[in-house]
């Protein structure tokens, strides 16, 4: 089970997330804006966090460039309905993966799981139900 810290100024995306992290045996703890999350990495562990862009306080961008500052490990996932070019910016601040809004979960967790590194099925996995060949 991994502890992940959901970072987003929506109650709606949250609730979302939480409830899917839920379901696939995950722990996870929410902030509202950049201080938050900031106060929260510093005095507890997690396993990834899942960056808005968008956030009051301290925006997404500042607070990928203080998570580098102190934890060089920690992967960091953007979730944005900003475009590309603002994807790229948080690449090159040291996320390690980004997705648009809106997706789906299914569409969430096979990068999560990367993230994690945790097995990830295959494409035939999931259409036949069986592993692929190795």
């Amino acid at each position: 089970m991994a502890r992940i810290l959901l970072v987003d100024d929506e109650p709606r995306i949250v609730t979302f997330l939480e409830k899917g992290l839920k379901r696939q045996c995950h722990e996870a703890e929410s902030a509202l804006n950049g201080r938050e999350a900031l106060d929260m990495v510093l005095s507890k562990p997690f396993d990834l966090i899942l960056l808005d862009l968008g956030l009051p306080v301290i925006d997404g961008f500042d607070v990928l460039s203080k998570l580098r500052e102190t934890k060089q490990s920690l992967p960091v996932m953007i979730i944005t309905a900003r475009g590309e070019l603002d994807c790229a910016r948080a690449i090159k601040l040291g996320a390690n993966d980004c997705i648009h809004k809106p997706f789906r979960f299914s569409e969430l967790l096979p990068k999560l799981k990367r993230l994690l590194g945790e097995p990830v099925p295959s494409i035939a996995d999931s259409v036949t139900g069986y592993s692929t060949w190795s």
